[in-house]
């Protein structure tokens, strides 16, 4: 009787590609538009528009209402961001033969801090959590200014 199928599978692995497919930071959309700078320091305060100037029409030979724009400064507090990913040596030298352990474990703890970044970046609340930054949620500011919320279906006209 020949070798079946099943017992010659046995025998051999399927192929794996070796590594893991490359999920890194690079591939976020989000963290692909944003420039980053480097800090010295603690944090960054920048200014922040409060109010704009008010604009009319007017006719020849009106006189032209003045009006400016107002700030307020803001300060972003630097955090940090990241996780411990450990292989045990015994397990990387011993069952490293098909996949590299180690790469694999770091590849995944990149694309689970792209994920979180993703997160707070969006939904990012310090008073709930100090550890972590704002996220555009709260620093778009929807108290005073209702013209930055647009309801789905909204033509978004006053």
């Amino acid at each position: 009787m020949a070798l079946t199928l099943a017992e010659a599978s046995k025998l051999s692995n399927d192929m794996l590609l070796q590594g893991v497919v490359e999920t890194i930071v690079k591939e976020s959309p989000v963290l692909q538009q944003i420039s980053f700078i480097e800090i010295v320091g603690n944090g960054l305060t920048y200014n922040q528009e409060k109010t704009l100037p008010s604009i009319d029409f007017y006719d020849v030979g009106d006189t032209w209402v003045e009006s400016t724009p107002t700030f307020e400064q803001q300060t972003a507090n630097l955090k940090i961001m990241g996780g411990d990913a450990d292989v045990d040596n015994f397990l990387k030298s011993t069952r490293s033969n098909i996949q590299d352990l180690e790469s694999a474990v770091i590849e995944l703890k990149a694309k689970a801090l792209r994920d979180k970044f993703e997160e707070i970046f969006i939904y990012g609340d310090a008073t709930t959590n100090p550890k972590q930054f704002d996220g555009l949620r709260l620093l778009i500011d929807t108290t005073g200014a209702s013209d930055q919320v647009i309801a789905m279906g909204d033509t978004g006209q006053p």
